[in-house]
């Protein structure tokens, strides 16, 4: 079955490459980019959260909507704009977005020239803040296997019928086609298995002491403490404020640190934080000569580098909007490791856990 999306006013700047190959998220399961065709594949929710549809995105030369087909026919007009939103949200098909594309490209020429201005986010704020943990404290490598083993965990989950689980326990029901599907687990699926057993989570995954900050996420929307119509809301919106009580609702969650923080709001879409690691330090150190750069120094080495940046905008609509720190940061990085492995869309999967940081170390 076949669905298309309406660029509408993004389709001048919208480029389906660039909007995917830029951000490590792309990399992780159950996403996979084709290079061939310049397509994105991958399972996407259904209206009622529970079943999932393989789905492959393109863009075809010259059009202004992108094309979604779908492996499976769509029962109703809901699960058709399920898809259409998630969509959307994952390659920033907003006008919102587009905003903030325009305005980081008027303020950085270059950036239109190469077409960035897009970064990559997943389908839902909840795996976007679960991918973010597991970029944490560990190789690449790891992280592409710890994402992979937490869909292979859905697919379970799905074949159990969301049910809770004994560690004793394992599933012995044969997978049909149709429910087979390794899509990444909502917080929903977790609260009925994770919940029950968090030790289980933690050896079936290998994501070590990540299980525990991702279950106390989950127990955040559980308690309603954190709200996915809230944040959906707050994504659509240019309040600093707002986004700043989000960061720290965030931070508030063991296990959730700075980095982590400003990553899962840079995928929401607030870009004044940049997402600040060992990889950051690394990448100011060689590009921006900032030798002494360490976990002291990086927010005013950040603000010495990035501090014109912050840009405040107020809007003919009222709007204000807050940027571009990590859209700067990003495409920078982005340039840095093309320069190293060649375009980042080229490589085939197996060789993602070859893109990292160890390419810029001194031979």
């Amino acid at each position: 079955m076949e669905l298309k999306l309406a660029l509408g006013e993004c389709s001048g700047s919208f480029d389906m490459e660039k909007a995917v190959c830029n951000h490590g998220l792309f990399m992780m399961s159950p996403n996979v980019w084709i290079p061939s065709t310049k397509s994105l594949r991958r399972p996407l929710r259904l209206a009622d959260s529970n079943r999932s549809v393989l789905v492959t995105i393109s863009h075809p030369p010259n059009q202004s909507f992108l094309v979604i087909q779908a492996d499976a026919s769509l029962s109703s007009s809901a699960d058709e704009a399920a898809i259409l939103k998630k969509v959307g949200r994952m390659l920033r098909i907003s006008k919102k977005e587009e905003r903030d594309v325009r305005e980081f490209q008027t303020m950085h020429s270059l950036a239109k020239e190469r077409g960035f201005g897009r970064i990559f986010r997943s389908p839902s704020f909840f795996e976007d803040a679960v991918k973010s943990l597991l970029l944490c404290n560990c190789g690449w490598k790891r992280t592409l296997d710890m994402a992979k083993a937490l869909c292979n965990l859905q697919r379970e989950i799905a074949l159990d019928n969301g049910k809770a689980r004994s560690k004793r326990k394992r599933s012995t029901k044969k997978c049909r086609s149709s429910e087979c599907i390794a899509n990444f687990p909502t917080w929903k699926e977790l609260v009925c298995w994770a919940r029950v057993d968090a030790q289980y989570l933690e050896e079936r995954c290998n994501i070590g002491y990540r299980a525990a900050p991702i279950l106390r996420l989950v127990l955040m929307f559980a308690n309603g403490k954190l709200d996915e119509d809230e944040i959906t809301k707050l994504e659509q919106s240019s309040d600093p404020t707002a986004f700043q009580s989000l960061y720290q609702k965030l931070l508030g969650i063991k296990g959730f640190g700075p980095f982590v923080c400003s990553n899962i709001l840079m995928c929401a879409g607030f870009y004044q934080r940049i997402p600040s690691d060992t990889e950051t330090i690394r990448h100011l150190k060689q590009v921006h000569g900032k030798g002494n750069c360490s976990n002291n120094t990086i927010a005013k080495d950040v603000e010495e580098i990035y501090g014109n940046m912050i840009h405040f905008n107020v809007w003919p609509t009222g709007d204000e909007t807050t940027l571009l720190c990590s859209y700067k940061f990003r495409m920078e990085l982005v340039e840095e490791y093309e320069s190293k492995s060649g375009k980042l869309s080229e490589p085939d999967a197996s060789s993602y856990h070859l893109v990292t940081g160890s390419l810029f170390r001194d031979k």
